[in-house]
């Protein structure tokens, strides 16, 4: 597999996109998965995105989305959410990527006062119209599965059979690594994913709390997981996700630590190509 970096890391500390883009690049990454809304973006942001990309040899592998309110109760919110869910799809096309990265949300009121069945079929009605479109782009969509406790995704269990229920091929899971430890997750649950996994996101935390740390500041035993994930075969990217680094003006090293200790973990898994 290849070995990227998603592209919020360098925004988080204030850098501007062209300056991250070069940076992933020098840093010796293969691709780069790009966190933006095109909906917020201009023109110019929008083709030195893809410039940028293409000047540094980055293959851009996924566009980041998150869209709870796909569930949302409001079907005036759905609509917007889906009508936004397309011009990231569209965005996608446009820079050659290979999937639009989805979070798909949580069940509201602790699942009280609104059914979790009622939350469940709106996220597949509008998961199977966003498929169709995202086939007929050629795309897939690669769902997130977060660790929190009402989040709709948030075990292999409920990704499987969402997948599953979905019934489209355009329509798949993406691991993450860290949400699987901080979930109590067993490596070998990830068996389960075969053929439905097309996307990982890889990042360390400290068993307790969301953190997406580089590997080695917390306490992920990455090797069982990256193991399993080789024998799922992905056709696909490992991107290393980092959230705020703790010094700001360090970025570079904060982000060149994580792909160090990334790289080794991928040369000892026999994973990056």
């Amino acid at each position: 597999m290849k070995l990227g970096l998603i592209n919020s890391a360098w925004a988080q500390a204030g850098r501007d996109t062209a300056y991250g883009i070069r940076m992933t690049r020098e840093i010796g990454f293969d691709t780069i998965d790009i966190f933006t809304d095109p909906l917020d973006i201009d023109a110019r942001e929008r083709r030195l995105i893809k410039r940028e990309c293409d000047r540094a040899g980055l293959l851009i592998i996924s566009i980041a989305c998150v869209a709870v309110g796909l569930i949302d109760f409001n079907p005036s919110v759905q609509r917007f959410h889906m009508q936004r869910c397309r011009a990231y799809l569209d965005l996608a096309y446009e820079y050659e990527a290979r999937n639009l990265l989805l979070v798909l949300g949580e069940y509201v009121w602790e699942q009280q006062v609104i059914s979790p069945k009622v939350q469940w079929q709106t996220g597949l009605r509008n998961l199977r119209e966003l498929g169709k479109y995202a086939e007929g782009l050629g795309l897939q969509i690669a769902l997130e599965l977060e660790p929190f406790k009402l989040s709709l995704l948030n075990n292999v269990d409920s990704m499987v059979r969402f997948v599953d229920e979905v019934g489209n091929a355009a329509v798949r899971a993406n691991i993450d690594v860290s949400h699987l430890a901080l979930a109590h997750t067993r490596a070998e649950e990830l068996r389960r994913l075969k053929g439905k996994a097309i996307h990982v996101h890889l990042s360390d935390c400290d068993g307790e709390v969301h953190g997406d740390l580089p590997p080695g500041r917390g306490v992920v035993n990455f090797a069982p997981y990256l193991r399993e994930i080789k024998e799922l075969a992905i056709d696909g990217a490992i991107s290393i996700e980092l959230e705020y680094s703790p010094e700001p003006d360090k970025i570079v090293e904060w982000v060149r630590e994580a792909y160090q200790a990334t790289d080794r973990l991928l040369a000892e898994a026999r994973l990056r190509d």
